[in-house]
């Protein structure tokens, strides 16, 4: 990912692409949601694209560039989405605790407020200073309407973050608090998808290997946890975990598999998972696409999204730096 330029000094004050910053004393990246979705408009002129949703043309702006890196950090080619826009889910995803480690601002650090938290791939961080290493990984999600029929729902934005191969998180972990990578966010196009280019994440102690994703009304309602609609996560199943943690650079990983089920998991020993274990495709030299359709009523309360008393994320210790 490469830097964010610096803005130019204009007699009005400092301005990007043409726009006065919201706050001046502040550099680009720090402006927040609302001027990157100011950005992405001017960018693609939607103004003068009628009959086109907000939400198709944020995700269209926020699209990956091919990677022309090599290794790791290669773009996944299996990559073809599992789902469809007339996917049916059995019921509405498990509300799920956020953790410790959310980053949006309800404990602690608040990368949602950061401009540039809207992209679709996370393997850098949003400065571009940093990138994660680890086996390629594309997640799809797909959110379903549920109050309202089971329609994709169309313009949420989906927040989504998890561990590094090494099971530490971003903004928290000893060496990485100032660290933004594997975290970001996705606006829902006309069939209620959003996917994220990543990694494939680690096992700490005492957790399943998942994925963590908030589900906002718009991406206007991000900068405050309290407006999710949802919070959930997404389990990994075995079989790709086993392989991806045969691999260097994932330490630790498999015996802290070896400790734990699905059906042992504090998050997912309810059910097994049943509707939050993503379908996988892929190998470790191609890299892996995972997807999930993820059904959300409105018409219910969420109860989730602080961390459970006297436990780390929900269950386990991801270790320090």
């Amino acid at each position: 990912m490469s830097r964010i330029p610096e803005p130019v000094q204009t007699p009005d004050g400092p301005a990007y692409e043409g726009r006065l910053l919201d706050r001046a004393e502040e550099e680009v990246v720090d402006q927040g949601a609302a001027f990157d979705l100011r950005t992405l408009v001017s960018r693609r002129g939607m103004l003068s694209l009628a009959g086109i949703g907000l939400g198709a043309v944020v995700l269209a702006a926020c699209a990956p560039a091919s990677s022309s890196g090599s290794g790791s950090t290669a773009t996944p080619s299996a990559t073809t989405p599992a789902t469809s826009p007339t996917a049916t889910v059995d019921g509405e995803i498990p509300d799920e605790t956020a953790g410790p480690y959310p980053g949006d601002g309800s404990n602690g650090p608040d990368v949602l407020e950061d401009s540039g938290i809207v992209r679709a791939d996370i393997r850098s961080s949003i400065d571009g200073a940093a990138t994660a290493d680890g086996v390629p990984l594309t997640f799809e999600l797909q959110i379903l309407d549920l109050a309202g029929g089971g329609v994709p729902f169309e313009g949420v934005a989906v927040y989504a973050w998890h561990c590094t191969a090494q099971g530490e998180y971003s903004m928290y972990s000893e060496g990485l608090e100032n660290v933004t990578y594997l975290r970001g966010v996705q606006v829902a196009d006309a069939d209620g998808k959003v996917a994220f280019t990543s990694i494939f994440p680690g096992c700490y102690s005492g957790r399943w290997p998942h994925i963590h994703f908030e589900v906002y009304p718009d991406l206007a309602s991000i900068t405050e946890a309290s407006n999710a609609i949802a919070t959930s996560q997404l389990a990994l199943p075995e079989s790709a975990c086993s392989e991806v943690y045969a691999q260097s650079g994932y330490d630790g990983s498999s015996r802290n598999l070896a400790t734990i089920t699905l059906a042992s998991d504090n998050v997912f020993g309810d059910d097994s998972a049943a509707l939050q274990l993503a379908t996988v495709t892929g190998d470790v030299a191609s890299g892996y696409a995972a997807t999930l359709v993820v059904g959300i009523d409105t018409a219910t309360t969420p109860t989730a999204g602080a961390a459970p008393g006297g436990s780390a994320g929900g269950g386990g210790e991801p270790p320090a730096g």
